[in-house]
């Protein structure tokens, strides 16, 4: 049996995430049909994360076992040329057997967009976070700095979600300003579901003066009377950069 792995990159505006569902298309899902159609053969293809529906991948990595003897090189053209136009490998390589997509991820990069003008743009709409009342990058770069860290990320999960520990560490946590795009870079041994995009919009409510600098490690203590910004929206998120 052979370890196939991925590489992909996918527009994620038409699909309900990576994980199949029962009622909606996913990545997972265009995956295992293409790799169907060139092997016969009806697999479980593992992803390194769960992006949420409308969450878009610059580097996103899987692997499935499989019986077939096409090249390894040769499965990126043949799964291509059966994938839809959004979704693209740009990799295909043969791994060792044991190799997991998720559980032998070291860390990911994450950015979230966010397009601060009047109007939004009807190019970028799909791929940003529009905002139109001026965000203070000073201040939302100042409260960035007090994410790095190892903490306990549980107010910035999404409730439900079930995981052993909250507890993760953000090596990178960055504001960058390019024109009327606004870019936060993190990257983390981990995220919690939901946890950038929450982590951006807290900096949003920061930039909007809603949230002060100084009050993320009360939020992060879990202190009452400060609470998190709300989940951003999905569009804006793209996973950036995963590593092994």
């Amino acid at each position: 049996m052979r370890n196939i792995k991925l590489v992909l990159e996918y527009d994620g505006t038409a699909y309900a995430g990576w994980q199949r569902q029962k009622n909606a298309p996913t990545i997972q899902e265009s995956v295992e049909r293409s790799v169907l159609s060139i092997t016969g053969e009806e697999i479980s293809v593992t992803g390194c994360s769960r992006t949420d529906a409308g969450v878009h991948a610059k580097e996103f990595v899987c692997n499935f076992h499989t019986n077939s003897m096409i090249a390894e090189g040769k499965f990126r053209d043949a799964l291509n040329a059966k994938l839809p136009e959004d979704i693209r490998i740009h990799k295909s390589l043969e791994v060792e057997e044991d190799f997991h997509s998720r559980y032998d991820c070291k860390g990911k990069t994450y950015c979230y967009t966010i397009l601060n003008q009047e109007v939004n743009s009807p190019i970028y709409r799909n791929y940003v976070c529009h905002i139109r009342q001026p965000l203070n990058i000073y201040d939302m770069s100042l409260a960035a700095k007090y994410f790095v860290g190892t903490h306990d990320f549980q107010a910035f999960r999404k409730l439900g979600s079930s995981v052993k520990t909250t507890v993760r560490t953000i090596s990178q946590l960055e504001v960058l300003k390019e024109g009327k795009f606004i870019k936060i870079y993190g990257t983390a041994d981990g995220f919690l579901y939901n946890m950038m995009r929450i982590i951006a919009g807290t900096l949003i409510d920061v930039g909007q003066g809603k949230i002060l600098p100084e009050q993320i490690p009360l939020i992060l203590d879990g202190k009452p009377g400060v609470r998190p910004g709300k989940v951003a929206p999905a569009q804006g998120l793209c996973l950036e950069k995963v590593y092994y």
